[in-house]
């Protein structure tokens, strides 16, 4: 739960935003969609470089240390992004934010991993992900309790002088500080990895690890097959061109293509736009905060089914049921557009694709991240599928003002429908299913059997 505490800052601080961004704007005069998708996505570019440096800080300082140091950049982040008074500094600490969420997204998943049995595995991880949407939950929740209410035809100037635009969001963007002291702390007394403690040789420290985890017996038999496979490929840490050898490239594969994925989906755009999406389905501004609220409620339930179902349903089966349900409901969301079906069938048809994810693509994908790859290129796997997966937020949210202006809500759904059935096929083809097996003998399957399902 320490460890899955870095899910929660990486949620809370990814989703705060959402409901602070039509206050902020008006404070900063933002008036173009170019400077919009900006700030909404600065926090990104931090997230692409802490993801690209988690794997190689991660190996050479330790998984603990990594934690540590992402709960003080969300502290930085939290204080420094209230404070700010022009759009630079507001972007400059929220990618200061970024670089966090980057390190904490790569290394909290990773970490437990690599602590958990293999029977429970899946839903350690999951708890991972359980944390995040306790945190974009918790942001919503506290932005709804900060805000004050807007008259329903309130004009610019009114909304310019409201307590929301002069300080209203400067305290949303605050509250973040409460669980980063929290993590922060309580990152100090978990212990190191013992799969990480073994790799640098501290074979006794490991043990005691593991002992604490599941007994004497299983940490010996635990130690054993560990380094057994740590002394059969002996670096202490992978090297890119690691990544690309021919027994695992088919591995990083589809890691990165399952990361890509878990963002191009479009559900993120829910989160970061909601206030825009629900605007465009007729509610003001009181009704889309209690409907962002709403949408994190769902969020948090589905999480909860799919702490329960991801090692009793199995990885593959839950990440086809997320694609092929998504590509449904989207081109129902499309079509409710297109024909201006809005309001109450938009809301249902919204919280009906969170329902999905929720339970499906969103914890299961961080789950097959921390499971498929090989110990000696785990970190350095992870933190390249992670990077990846930044990037693909980043183009995600970046372009989806440009895409709603363009293509319209209809159009934008519809295209998210079809990334979701592609990713349909792909799991299908290439996804093999990991549930139940110990990290040493899904290594061995997998490296001579990529995509073997």
């Amino acid at each position: 739960m320490v460890a899955a505490l870095g899910g929660l800052l990486f949620g809370y601080d990814w989703v705060v935003i959402g409901g602070a961004k039509l206050f902020y704007e008006t404070y900063f005069g933002v008036h173009n969609p170019v400077m919009s998708g900006w700030l909404m996505s600065a926090a990104l570019v931090g997230c692409i470089v802490g993801a690209a440096l988690a794997g190689m800080l991660a190996d050479r300082f330790g998984r603990r240390a990594i934690l540590i140091v992402s709960a003080a950049l969300f502290l930085i982040c939290a204080f420094g992004t209230a404070w700010a008074n022009g759009t630079g500094i507001f972007a400059t600490f929220r990618i200061i934010g970024g670089l966090g969420i980057g390190l904490a997204s790569s290394i909290s998943p990773l970490y437990i991993a690599e602590v958990s049995p293999a029977a429970h595995r899946g839903r350690f991880v999951a708890i991972n992900q359980f944390t995040i949407v306790v945190g974009v939950l918790l942001a919503q929740s506290v932005n709804l309790w900060i805000a004050r209410p807007v008259p329903p035809e309130v004009d610019t100037h009114a909304l310019l002088q409201s307590w929301n635009v002069q300080h209203g969001w400067r305290w949303m963007f605050l509250s973040g500080g409460v669980p980063a002291a929290l993590f922060f702390v309580l990152a100090m007394v978990i212990p190191e990895s013992p799969r990480w403690l073994s790799r640098r040789g501290r074979h006794d420290m490991a043990e005691q690890v593991l002992t604490k985890i599941g007994g004497e017996a299983y940490a010996r038999a635990s130690l054993a097959a560990i380094r057994t496979v740590q002394e059969a490929t002996s670096a202490v840490g992978a090297t890119w061109r690691d990544l690309l050898s021919r027994r695992v490239r088919p591995i990083v594969v589809i890691g990165v293509t399952l990361a890509v994925f878990q963002q191009w989906c479009g559900i993120n755009v829910i989160f970061n736009y909601a206030q825009d999406i629900f605007a465009s389905a007729g509610f003001d501004i009181n009704e889309g905060l209690r409907s962002i609220v709403a949408t994190g409620s769902v969020n948090l339930l589905f999480t909860l089914l799919a702490l329960a179902l991801v090692d009793r349903w199995g990885r593959r089966k839950l990440m086809l049921i997320g694609a092929g349900g998504l590509f449904a409901v989207y081109l129902l969301i499309g079509g409710a557009y297109a024909l201006h079906v809005l309001g109450l069938p938009v809301l249902l048809l919204v919280l009906a694709a969170i329902a999905i994810y929720a339970t499906t693509l969103a914890p299961v994908t961080w789950v097959l991240l921390s499971e498929i790859f090989p110990d000696r290129i785990r970190a350095q796997a992870v933190a390249l599928s992670v990077f990846w997966l930044w990037t693909a937020c980043f183009v995600l949210t970046y372009t989806f003002p440009w895409l709603n202006t363009h293509l319209g809500p209809a159009g934008s759904f519809w295209l998210y429908g079809l990334i979701c059935g592609a990713g349909f096929l792909f799991v299908l083809r290439r996804v093999p299913e990991t549930a139940g097996v110990s990290l040493e003998v899904l290594e061995a399957h997998l490296e001579g059997h990529a995509g073997v399902h």
